[in-house]
């Protein structure tokens, strides 16, 4: 057990975070030197005590690296994000690049000051210089609108969203409610002067709506909200045993022009075991009706770690995918979440297949680059497999925009429905503030009014009042 005192800080949370990239947490104890000094000489544990920061400095990473070059030493391992612990590496690379003024003294800094290795820093380097290129920054008046569906046929082992299994009778009320959302949000965008640059259907599994119930919603919609400067409209359809011609064609007919089915594995036994109810042939069938109703853009999802998943059975999975011709492949590393199922069954699963994700990573990596695609968004998650990262690839310059801007944090997300959490940004001070809707959808439907005046203060007053 390793007993840490970390000096002169009063809030020790990044440096924890760090320290679990190496440790499990029942392998050490992180103590400010406030936290330490209450406890009695008698009660301290002084076996394995280390000090960090004798110095005194106030320098966060200065501390960090600190920690990285000890535990680094002490267990062999050279974590390829070196002392990042944040969601949005991406975001930091445009920080540095605006600070030092070219790439290449950004790139040196990640690898110096953040101890990233270069193919991390090359990586989100790349992938911001893209995100520039093709889109750069958003209007101030533009928003993204994010439509929560939190409902799916099952729950997956490794799922920690906003997900339930319900009734059609509970899913029309929830819709009902949806609805008064949309029509409120649309009217006060045009009274404020706001307008969708992006919409994203999401959930859950938006899918798991009947035909007649998307069909009824998206129309919904499109009557509620100006869509006349609208760049881009998403449905994650998400999963093969929600999908069917009806829904496909009611996708394409109100304009949406981005799709997300997720096989997650093309290995049969790998679904079973996460709780999928859908076999490989599916998904391929679902590609194909996607692929005859002329949906513009699809994206497949993928998860490098998954139970008893070997490298070259991620790199078959790739490989399957590959020949189903979708625009995107989002390769997720699994996060092993506090709600899921998996935590229960393994809560140290993250620590173990650390080397195995990383191989995978790899694959993908080599893959997906000799097959045309390049990296447009980037992000991390707690307790990921080998502590990695979530990588969104396309061909054809066909990045989702909505994923790129809600990393960047540059622009206003307006999200409706349970679980959505909505967030104002204040160009001037470049800064966000987080406006949430209840997560659970019951309690969304009892509380609707109120979900809407939170909008209404802590949004559209304000770009009313011109912040």
């Amino acid at each position: 057990m390793y007993n840490f005192v970390i000096k002169n800080i009063s809030n020790k949370y990044d440096f924890t975070e760090l320290i679990k990239v190496f440790l499990t947490p029942d392998e050490f104890r992180v103590y400010t030197e406030s936290e330490f000094s209450e406890i009695r000489p008698e009660d301290r544990d002084t076996c394995d005590l280390i000090f960090f920061n004798e110095e005194l400095s106030s320098d966060k990473n200065h501390i960090k690296r600190q920690i990285y070059s000890f535990l680094s030493e002490q267990t062999g391992k050279r974590p390829p994000w070196g002392i990042l612990t944040g969601v949005r590496p991406v975001k930091l690379a445009g920080e540095l690049i605006d600070r030092a003024g070219s790439v290449s003294d950004a790139e040196k800094m990640l690898e110096e000051d953040y101890c990233l290795s270069k193919e991390k820093a090359d990586l989100i380097l790349e992938t911001y210089c893209y995100q520039q290129e093709i889109y750069g920054i958003p209007d101030p008046l533009s928003v993204g609108i994010y439509i929560g569906i939190p409902f799916c046929p099952t729950r997956c082992l490794y799922c920690s969203f906003t997900s339930n299994q319900v009734e059609g009778s509970e899913i029309e009320r929830y819709l009902e409610a949806l609805k008064t959302e949309i029509a409120f949000v649309g009217r006060r965008m045009k009274e404020t002067g706001l307008w969708p640059e992006s919409i994203y259907i999401g959930g859950g599994t938006p899918t798991t709506l009947s035909s007649e119930q998307l069909d009824d919603l998206l129309q919904f919609v499109e009557d509620s909200i100006d869509l006349s400067r609208n760049i881009e409209f998403t449905v994650e359809a998400g999963r093969a045993d929600t999908i069917t011609a009806e829904k496909l064609k009611a996708i394409k007919r109100h304009g949406v022009d981005r799709i997300s089915i997720n096989p997650q594995s093309m290995k049969k036994k790998t679904l079973e075991l996460i709780g999928r109810s859908h076999e490989p042939k599916d998904i391929i069938e679902a590609f194909q009706a996607a692929h005859q109703v002329e949906i513009p853009v699809i994206n497949a999802d993928v998860i490098a770690g998954l139970p008893e998943e070997t490298p070259d059975d991620f790199a078959g999975t790739l490989e399957s995918i590959l020949k189903l011709e979708p625009e995107n492949i989002t390769v997720h590393t699994l996060a092993v979440k506090r709600a899921s199922r998996l935590v229960e069954l393994d809560k140290d699963y993250h620590y173990k297949h650390a080397e195995c994700v990383k191989e995978m990573l790899d694959i993908s990596r080599n893959v997906l680059t000799e097959a045309g695609f390049r990296p447009y968004y980037l992000y991390r998650q707690k307790h990921m497999a080998g502590a990695m990262e979530n990588v969104g690839y396309c061909r054809d310059n066909t990045p989702c925009l909505y994923n790129i801007r809600i990393m960047e944090e540059r622009q206003t997300i307006l999200a409706l429905g349970a679980g959505g959490i909505s967030k104002m940004y204040y160009p001037d001070e470049n800064r966000l503030e987080r406006i949430p809707n209840v997560s659970n959808y019951e309690i969304y439907i009892s509380r609707i009014d109120e979900m809407m005046e939170r909008k209404d203060k802590n949004i559209f007053m304000e770009v009313k009042r011109g912040c």
